[in-house]
């Protein structure tokens, strides 16, 4: 039933912090989402909103395939402290076939576990943690997105040392040993960036390297 329109479903298994905030995301871009939780005051601010709502007693298989999970394509379990309940959660959703689930997790030990019986891991406060670190660190940064240890994703907007100025005049790869993957200019994101595509001081560069490059890059434009 729910795939007859060939929309992606997503399914969400807890409400807290990490869970709602995933779901309002999911919804704000259109997504299909199934959101359940035992508490129904944590689902009371999705009520309003085009997403699936199920109050579940446990999360058991049977609870699970009761409120829709094994109609998804990816199971975000949003539960964290309660470690056996997101192992659980996950090992549930993918016996129901669920090919994608990503859990949150809270310890190395419960990363390795989850990984093991197949689940992908995200270390929120981590993330958020090195993303704030580096934000603070970096003053050019509007954004930045860390791929591994030793290299990023940043959105930089553009110095004005560089403004009108074409990426063949710059060498920023011949430089900085980095590259402008992208330019964005009112919330469109153009990601034909050629040798003649030329910069402008109210657009948002996109830039992918290793992070010591990205430093040696801000460093020099940082005013």
């Amino acid at each position: 039933m729910r795939k007859k329109d060939e929309k992606e479903v997503f399914g969400v298994i807890g409400t807290g912090r990490f869970g709602l905030a995933v779901a309002e995301e999911l919804l704000a871009r259109g997504k299909y989402v199934i959101v359940a939780d035992h508490d129904q005051q944590r689902l009371k601010p999705l009520y309003e909103t085009d997403a699936e709502v199920v109050v579940i007693n446990d999360v058991s298989k049977e609870s699970l395939l009761e409120a829709g999970m094994k109609e998804a394509d990816t199971v975000i379990v949003g539960i964290g402290k309660d470690v056996e309940s997101s192992i659980l959660a996950a090992l549930n959703a993918l016996e129901l076939g669920v090919k994608h689930v990503i859990c949150k997790v809270i310890s190395e030990d419960h990363s390795k576990i989850l990984k093991k019986i197949g689940a992908d891991v995200v270390f929120p406060e981590t993330e958020i943690g090195k993303r704030t670190a580096i934000r603070l660190c970096e003053k050019l940064a509007e954004d930045i997105l860390p791929l591994s240890e030793e290299f990023s994703i940043i959105q930089v907007r553009t110095p004005k040392d560089l403004d009108g100025k074409t990426v063949k005049e710059l060498k920023i790869r011949e430089k900085f040993g980095i590259s402008i993957i992208a330019v964005v200019k009112d919330g469109k994101a153009n990601g034909s960036v050629g040798p003649e595509t030329m910069l402008h001081l109210d657009e948002i560069m996109v830039l992918s390297g290793s992070n010591r490059d990205l430093e040696k890059f801000n460093r020099t434009f940082a005013e």
